[in-house]
């Protein structure tokens, strides 16, 4: 799979997908997918109830910190 080289959003989705399977599908046998949909349903209220802004996102990125100074007339 091809990630480009500044892509470290994708890394941030991927921690959140894992969060989901770890806290709502690991270890679990759900019988029917009502159940699975209702165990994924109640980890997402949770998470959005407890939701913070995310900060320190890609702080090293070339995209925040641009190489080159600004041009200033």
């Amino acid at each position: 799979m091809f990630l480009p080289t500044y892509s470290s959003w994708l890394n941030w989705i991927e921690s959140e997908f894992a969060a989901l399977r770890y806290f709502a599908l690991n270890g679990t046998d759900h019988r029917s997918h009502g159940e699975q949909d209702t165990a994924i349903g109640a980890y997402i209220r949770w998470h959005n109830q407890h939701a913070r802004p995310k900060r320190d996102f890609a702080v090293n990125s070339k995209i925040r910190r641009p190489d080159y100074l600004p041009k200033v007339a």
